[in-house]
């Protein structure tokens, strides 16, 4: 089974804006011989649907935008109709804010929020971090999660750099720090890459995913756990995500590392780790890479697209997923007509979670 996948957003995109623009955008997917969809449900302190979880910890039960809708059902009714799978992308994880000093959550409760060594609000790219390594915060994003694996219709759902994550340069708040005094008699050392500093860190999130994936399939032992992490070693280095342990230890049934290159060839050196280093031939079909599609003024030219399609099945990798949905509709659909015309002739088949649980 080819796994033919796209992000949809809430930034830069207008997709979710109404049941009308949601129903097009699924026919146009469909058309394109794409089979699932990965639709944010949670960025910027906000769910993209009515969230009793948001309601009762912060008072807001949807993004403003969408209040009085629930833009995620209309999605999966949409999907449906054309024969797309979904699969809800929780994106901000354990991001509070952008920009914005820690941003709603944290102004509600400073005591979620992470920190690096100076003690100072853990910040790096321009996110703001809630302390991931922290049991109450866990909790509250566990709860997001479960949610929509209980309420919705879905075939699984998608953590990504955000999600288990944390910047490398956290995890020196009190409680933390405390807790790794009791297990080793000392403080966690100023070095943030610090060899067992930077695994115990990164084992307390892999322990956090173990435990995200039996609660989510105790709701149904269908539903898919799909991450899209950051590029393995880089990604235990930078955000303690230790996906060789993910993959290894099966707590993933579907893996997008996000080769997000601006040339094939670039591309194809991590396609290349990935599949001598990281991925044994057992593994492979549960790896579906992340392509970066489009980004600010950045599109991906045609013949790049198709050599990574093609670059992908001569290594046995049955499947991509792109961000993000509008570099398809650039320029006429000028994308779309590359894939539907070349690697993304022949239909998709139906996208079956029961086929990568195996």
């Amino acid at each position: 089974m080819e796994v033919r996948g796209i992000w949809i957003t809430t930034t830069d995109s207008q997709v979710l804006s109404s049941r009308q623009n949601i129903a097009e955008a699924m026919d146009f997917l469909a058309q394109t011989g794409f089979n699932v969809v990965f639709p944010v449900v949670w960025n910027n302190a906000v769910t993209v649907y009515p969230s009793r979880v948001m309601e009762e910890n912060f008072g807001v039960e949807i993004h403003p935008r969408y209040q009085g809708r629930d833009p995620l059902a209309e999605l999966i009714v949409e999907a449906r109709r054309v024969g797309l799978a979904v699969i809800p992308w929780f994106e901000y994880g354990f991001a509070s804010s952008y920009n914005r000093n820690g941003g709603s959550l944290l102004a509600k409760k400073p005591e979620w929020a992470a920190r690096d060594f100076s003690g100072n609000l853990l910040k790096k790219n321009g996110f703001e971090w809630m302390n991931a390594l922290d049991s109450e915060v866990q909790e509250f994003i566990l709860s997001l999660i479960l949610e929509v694996a209980k309420n919705y219709d879905v075939a699984g759902i998608q953590g990504d750099d955000r999600l288990p994550a944390l910047p490398s340069e956290g995890g020196y708040n009190t409680k933390t720090v405390e807790r790794y005094r009791q297990q080793f008699n000392q403080n966690p050392p100023k070095n943030p890459k610090d060899r067992q500093w930077l695994q115990w860190r990164a084992d307390i999130l892999t322990n956090f995913l173990t435990r995200l994936y039996e609660e989510v399939i105790a709701i149904n032992p269908n539903l898919l756990v799909s991450m899209a992490p950051s590029p393995y070693p880089w990604s235990l280095q930078e955000y303690l995500q230790d996906t060789q342990a993910w993959i290894d230890r099966r707590l993933v049934d579907i893996i997008h590392p996000q080769l997000y290159r601006r040339n094939f060839q670039s591309y194809k050196q991590l396609i290349d780790r990935l599949v001598t280093k990281q991925f044994t031939t057992e593994q492979l079909p549960q790896l579906a890479p992340g392509i970066l599609m489009k980004v600010g003024s950045y599109r991906i030219s045609p013949e790049y697209l198709k050599k990574a399609i093609a670059y992908n099945r001569s290594c046995g990798i049955p499947g991509e997923v792109f961000f993000f949905y509008e570099g398809l509709r650039e320029d006429n659909g000028a994308l779309a007509k590359v894939l539907r015309s070349g690697p993304y002739a022949q239909p998709a088949s139906l996208f079956n979670p029961k086929h990568l649980k195996k």
